[in-house]
């Protein structure tokens, strides 16, 4: 199989034992087939009740851990993962899929590959309840948005990032979206500069508060959103369209 870097994938033909380095996809092979995940990271939180064995964190997992459960396949992500510690994973002989998601639309081709070809399920329902809750979204107003995700230093989403894709279905353009940058770190002073109509902090993965990001945009909207169901690919896009319309109107 080739997974979405176009990397030949050895996967076995019974899928057992999954280990998920991303928590959305942790998530949606969770709510797929949740006896296959032996592994996540610390970061994975959905579902609540996941009990399987944590192999740190999505930018330093421990190989020895991983290795010694004997995954059939680990899932990653290209944005998420460092390809270094990908890399040591293949040579230690375990088959890693690596997805790359840059849009809503491609969040949708790359689970269901993932899903079908690499951990060998049927494409689950869910899926299809997430494409339809995003068709036929009702109109909105169009505004100009800052998306920042950091703070100490400021970042925020530029070109080409899920993030941006996902407000667009709902008018919002990102002011950043032609940015040279994916994830430009830049001043207040010229954030401020980008004149937004709306700035849209998303709780993770900074946790952006009502008291802690606004304060910083005087005189300018802004609306405190789901990170969640901002920047996940997973089965949390089924109820993303209506909580984020919500946040986004408040």
């Amino acid at each position: 199989m080739r997974d979405d870097l176009d990397l030949t994938v050895s996967v076995p033909a019974d899928v057992r034992r999954v280990v998920s380095l991303v928590p959305s996809l942790t998530e949606a092979v969770a709510a797929t087939a949740p006896g296959l995940l032996v592994g996540a990271t610390d970061w994975c939180s959905h579902p609540a009740d996941l009990d399987v064995v944590r192999v740190r964190g999505t930018k330093n997992p421990d190989p020895d851990t991983i290795r010694a459960l004997a995954p059939d396949l680990v899932l990653a992500n290209e944005e998420e993962n460092r390809a270094v510690d990908l890399a040591a994973l293949r040579a230690a002989g375990i088959a890693v899929w690596v997805t790359r998601v840059r849009g809503l639309d491609e969040a949708f081709t790359a689970l269901e590959r993932m899903l079908v070809l690499g951990c060998r399920l049927p494409a689950p329902p869910w899926l299809d309840r997430c494409r339809a809750a995003w068709t036929a979204l009702p109109p909105a107003r169009p505004r100009r948005a800052i998306i920042p995700v950091w703070r100490r230093p400021w970042m925020a989403a530029g070109r080409d990032t899920f993030a941006a894709d996902v407000l667009s279905r709902f008018g919002v353009e990102n002011v950043l979206g032609t940015h040279a940058e994916r994830w430009p770190k830049l001043s207040l002073d010229e954030l401020l500069s980008t004149e937004p109509d709306l700035v849209v902090l998303p709780d993770e993965p900074y946790a952006f508060t009502a008291e802690d990001g606004p304060e910083a945009f005087p005189g300018i909207a802004t609306a405190l959103v789901s990170g969640r169901h901002l920047t996940w690919y997973g089965p949390s896009l089924a109820e993303a369209p209506a909580l984020l319309a919500a946040q986004l109107a408040r």
